[in-house]
């Protein structure tokens, strides 16, 4: 869910002012990042080597429970999904469902599971699995982590449903988290739920991954400003909660990618404390919103946020040589004046260092929703929607798009050994058309939503060119 800490901010010594955005400690990150340095990064990979791209969305229902849980997510989600040329969605699941009473599991629940899955791989969607948490639970009036795991020793907690994200500085709710992280029978529970989804879930075709918990977050100590708490519960708690669940879902599943967040103070271009996951298959996956525009700001081009942010998230995944998927982005108000180039700017962003992205949300309505009640996009997130390649076979030399020209290039050197790269085209009027250099052809339809394969000679370069054309066939550009 979007992150908002400016009330929370302002209460006290958090910040300097209610209007302030949070400092962090330390050095400010370097105003513009060197691509270079995301050399370091590696790419996510599928099964036979290729470096994969993930685009997509979040898919939830957080307004049903128990018999009706998931019940909002349909089909048709992914059917959407891959007719604008998404094939990726972060599924959200959540404890409280799967386990409402101690040890006693839902298999219904799990069967819902198994048929969204069922359709994302129907409709060729990767499914990441989100253990999803807000305010850590219902009891707090919120879904995740269930009552009965709830500990609080008996401190307070005020409801404020005009600002939900301040809840979490409710005493009772961070103590919560504490418990959570260090007693051990609700460590054992929570690995025990993690392998069970992995036993149950590992083998199906449409999981990528499992993203171990939402937006962690945890007790602040008296005079701790929050960039410094956020790094120590995530060098501290995090770190060894990461470890932990990563070994008991490899007791059940060997291969499939672990996604590891930071909390979610990392937004405000503060570097994470994370340290390192020993775990050979781990993604790390902070999430991207600007606290500003979280509370109903314009897109401030001058600010910096989003340089400052690429920055700092980079430092981690370079140092630990991780690939990155964002978890969740996007704005609330998405119509206001600047919002065009916001999108704009953050999917350049995130394409120069990530391996993807799932914004939030797609769903059929206001709000967040990516799309309105007839599935046509909402204003300015047409822009999420551009071509791509989702799996390369070879080294990636360079990947970029023009927004302007409506022009996608790759290029890149063919592995070693025959493989197939694929091309995903996105919904357009005029259609696409598709060229490539070097000892390459193209195989399949080019038309709109189509996902066209390229076959590469073994061992030789190739750029790939994807221009938009009209509807008589010539490329707009030449």
């Amino acid at each position: 869910m979007a992150v908002v800490v400016a009330s929370v901010l302002a209460a006290g010594a958090l910040a300097p002012a209610a209007s302030a955005r949070p400092v962090p400690a330390g050095p400010a990150p370097a105003a513009s990042p060197a691509p270079s340095s995301y050399r370091s990064i590696p790419p996510l990979t599928d099964d036979q080597g290729r470096t994969l791209t993930l685009r997509g969305w979040n898919v939830e229902d957080k307004a049903n429970r128990g018999e009706a849980a998931l019940s909002a997510i349909t089909e048709r989600h992914f059917r959407d999904l891959r007719a604008n040329g998404f094939n990726f969605a972060r599924l959200l699941v959540f404890w409280d469902d799967l386990e409402p009473r101690r040890g006693q599991y839902s298999e219904r629940y799990l069967r819902k599971i198994e048929s969204i899955l069922d359709w994302a791989r129907k409709h060729r969607v990767h499914v990441l699995i989100d253990a999803h948490q807000d305010v850590f639970g219902p009891a707090f009036g919120h879904r995740g982590i269930p009552e009965w795991a709830t500990r609080t020793d008996g401190l307070p907690f005020t409801p404020n449903p005009d600002d939900w994200f301040s809840e979490y500085f409710e005493p009772a709710v961070q103590r919560a988290f504490t418990h959570l992280y260090e007693d051990p029978d609700l460590q054992r529970a929570q690995a025990a739920m993690w392998q069970l989804l992995a036993q149950r879930f590992g083998d199906h075709p449409a999981v990528i991954g499992y993203d171990l918990i939402n937006e962690p977050m945890g007790e602040l100590r008296e005079g701790e400003d929050l960039p410094t708490a956020a790094r120590r519960i995530e060098a501290q708690h995090l770190t060894p909660m990461y470890n932990r669940l990563a070994r008991a879902v490899r007791a059940k599943d060997r291969d499939t990618w672990i996604f590891v967040e930071p909390t979610p103070i990392v937004g405000e271009g503060v570097p994470t404390g994370l340290g390192r996951i020993e775990d050979r298959r781990t993604v790390y996956a902070p999430h991207f919103y600007d606290t500003a525009m979280e509370a109903g700001a314009d897109y401030d081009p001058d600010a910096g946020w989003i340089e400052a942010y690429e920055a700092a998230v980079t430092v981690y995944p370079a140092r630990h040589r991780m690939p990155v998927v964002v978890g969740e982005w996007g704005p609330l108000n998405n119509s206001l004046p600047n919002m065009g180039r916001f999108y704009r700017e953050a999917v350049d962003s995130l394409n120069r260092y990530s391996s993807g992205w799932a914004g939030y949300v797609w769903c059929y309505g206001g709000g967040y929703c990516a799309v309105d009640e007839r599935g046509r996009f909402r204003m300015n997130k047409e822009q999420t929607a551009t071509p791509y390649a989702p799996a390369v076979a070879g080294t990636v030399r360079s990947d970029t798009y023009d927004a302007g020209t409506r022009t996608y290039r790759l290029a890149y050197r063919a592995s070693a050994r025959p493989g197939v790269t694929e091309l995903s085209l996105p919904q357009s009027a005029k259609g696409w058309r598709v060229a490539v250099s070097g000892p390459a052809r193209v195989l399949g339809r080019t038309g709109p939503g189509a996902r066209p394969l390229v076959l590469a000679w073994p061992g030789s370069q190739v750029v790939v060119t994807v221009r938009e054309a009209d509807p008589y066939g010539r490329t707009d550009r030449p």
